[in-house]
């Protein structure tokens, strides 16, 4: 069901996005200007036409990319600005379990500073990465709570092993 919620938002924010590319006068001067700010790899957070499309190509290209290309937009984003900060939410977000609390506290370190027609897909984003942590920490809890069960049965089937000997031995003996 969250699965199904997430999809849905992403696909009407990119129905958003494309909406608003549409809107944007054809073949003029500032379109083309706004247009090569749309193609940079990592986005900003300058209010412009492609805002939301920025962002969401990002995220599917560090959704979509390997450990290498992560690193090196890591590499880039070595600055404190709150885009590079978040930007590099987004890319560790998709990496290494391991880097997902620093993801998630860069999200909620910068989320307010970027522009109000950002936020609701940072903040979609960061609810996912809490989802993903959440059903990680279940599935450990759950591994756990398994592996000390088989523990238990075994010593208990241990006892039982003992007790049924113990019973065999007081039966060969009263025949």
């Amino acid at each position: 069901m969250k699965h199904s919620i997430i999809v849905a938002s992403l696909l009407a924010v990119s129905l958003l996005a494309a909406g608003c590319q549409q809107l944007m006068p054809q073949g003029d001067a500032p379109a083309d200007m706004a247009d090569n700010r749309c193609l940079s790899e990592i986005p900003g957070l300058e209010v412009s036409d492609c805002l939301l499309e920025s962002w969401v190509d990002f995220g599917l290209a560090a959704q979509r990319g390997d450990a290498e290309w992560r690193e090196g937009i890591l590499a880039e984003l070595d600055g404190e600005s709150a885009d590079q900060r978040l930007a590099r939410a987004v890319v560790l977000s998709w990496g290494d379990r391991e880097r997902w609390e620093d993801a998630s506290e860069l999200y909620k370190a910068d989320l307010a500073a970027a522009p109000s027609q950002l936020q609701p897909l940072l903040r979609q984003w960061l609810n996912g990465l809490e989802g993903r942590r959440a059903l990680l920490d279940e599935i450990a809890a759950s591994k756990s709570a398994r592996n000390k069960a088989v523990h238990e049965r075994d010593a208990l089937a241990e006892k039982l092993d003992a007790l049924t000997a113990i019973e065999q031995s007081i039966n060969s003996r009263q025949q």
